[in-house]
């Protein structure tokens, strides 16, 4: 089991009956007396383990190629590289990363249907073959600069029900492909299959099968023109975690029977996605400290009666994190964040109109509007569950605001999983480990051990 061994891939077991909230906790405790209480990070690495058995068990015909740019941390991306993922890669960054941890490129797509030249070279120099068009210019470019590119047409899907839509930027029309697939053939361009992206947050199931039927049309105006289609990239859009209207299993319970149908098991077509929210977003707790409070009185209550008035007060929360550090989510991925407190109310505590704000001195950097809270001090610790996707890849440091440090853990069991699916890949009877993520502490109150995990390092 120590195959894997590396220094910067660097996480912490987790102890038997301790949890990834228990390290924060145990964090938070570390600095009570400090004046040094930055936001932080606790990632669970172990939930990617999860999500990846249960990507399987849901769609057993759809390899993952994960999508780099959700969360581009190098942990995240071994761990999937050691579980046998593939990558959707959309630069030369992005590409140079997975490959410096040993992923070859048959791994890897290079799902940007709109690159630069320099950048599809470099792609052709370091064997990624598989890449997405959706133009004739983009084609132009690629059979100019990538002679040995497997091309994917990438076609426009109806996203008007997704939370952050892209066919408004990306997809040709059925039309359209025609005339890319025939003037691919003029150029001599291998074209080896179709994408699309019903687009992020999708709200409607359907969206997916009429995407795969349109898909098959595709295939069948290649396959009348030569091409050997034997690829179907049906991209992302999938739910990281349990707080959204459509669930998983939901939306995979109706893909199957589409893929069933226009791409059955025997067409010999490959079927991968590009999941990225889906094997990152619960794996992350944000825990940030409030460093500045604002109470505001309502004025206009009309009560002369100070009791009243102090009952009749809205609270101001600022934090050291905000939109342009870890939530830009709310700006960039139209996310809905709220906070969890660490410690419980009283069942008698009064709660107030609160609103919570980021650190810099920008009046755009608020995070949430109004939230029910009791009333909280500075010093005070708020954690934001579900904020592993598109929140620490795209921090900036404004107004030199640091990113919170990241701390990485894993239970035994799901290290040994790991390893068995490296081994011998995903098994049709996995454990359940669910109930690795139920604290033991939390649940008997008991007081947290001098220390709940041990260091660990993984090498690919």
């Amino acid at each position: 089991m120590n195959s894997f061994s590396n220094d910067d891939f660097d996480f912490s077991f987790l102890e038997e009956g301790f949890s990834a909230r228990d390290i924060v906790e145990q964090k938070i405790n570390e600095v009570s007396l400090s004046d040094d209480k930055d936001a932080f990070y606790v990632a669970d690495l172990g939930d990617i383990v999860k999500k990846h058995v249960r990507w399987f068990k849901a769609l057993p015909r759809v390899t993952p190629f994960y999508a780099v740019k959700c969360n581009d941390g190098k942990a995240i991306v071994k761990t999937l590289s050691i579980l046998g993922a593939g990558f959707d890669c959309a630069s030369k960054t992005e590409i140079q990363l997975v490959q410096s941890i040993g992923v070859s490129p048959e791994r890897i797509i290079y799902a940007n249907p709109c690159k630069q030249v320099s950048q599809i070279k470099y792609a052709a120099s370091c064997g990624v073959e598989k890449m997405t068009f959706d133009s004739e210019v983009e084609l132009m470019k690629v059979a100019r600069n990538h002679p040995n590119a497997k091309l994917v047409l990438r076609i426009a899907t109806d996203d008007s029900k997704a939370v952050c839509r892209l066919s408004v930027k990306f997809g040709a029309t059925l039309k359209t492909s025609r005339l890319l697939l025939e003037r691919a053939k003029e150029l001599n361009v291998d074209i080896i299959g179709v994408s699309f992206h019903v687009g992020s947050g999708c709200t409607d199931p359907q969206t997916y099968v009429q995407a795969v039927s349109d898909a098959r049309c595709v295939f069948d105006m290649g396959a009348e023109l030569g091409f050997n289609m034997h690829l179907l990239d049906i991209g992302g859009g999938f739910p990281g975690s349990e707080d959204v209207k459509l669930k998983f299993e939901e939306i995979t319970s109706v893909i199957n029977p589409a893929l069933d149908k226009y791409f059955p098991a025997d067409s010999g077509v490959k079927i991968i996605a590009e999941p990225g929210r889906y094997y990152v977003a619960s794996s992350f707790t944000l825990a940030v400290n409030i460093i500045a409070k604002k109470v505001m009185v309502n004025e206009q209550s009309g009560s002369d009666d100070e009791e009243d008035a102090a009952n009749d007060k809205t609270l101001m929360y600022y934090v050291n994190d905000g939109v342009y550090g870890s939530f830009n989510c709310i700006l960039f991925d139209h996310a809905h964040v709220k906070p969890v407190l660490t410690k419980k109310p009283k069942p008698d505590e009064k709660f107030y109109s609160s609103s919570i704000w980021g650190p810099t001195c920008d009046g755009l950097d608020r995070i949430v509007e109004r939230f029910e809270l009791p009333e909280l001090q500075v010093g005070d610790w708020m954690l934001f569950e579900n904020m592993g996707a598109y929140t620490v890849a795209a921090a900036s440091t404004f107004n030199g605001f640091q990113r919170p440090t990241l701390y990485y853990v894993m239970s035994r069991p799901h290290w040994q999983l790991m390893h068995d699916i490296k081994e011998h890949g995903i098994l049709p009877e996995v454990p359940d480990l669910s109930a690795l993520h139920v604290s033991c502490a939390q649940e008997s109150g008991m007081e947290l051990a001098p220390a709940v995990c041990t260091a660990a390092s993984i090498n690919v």
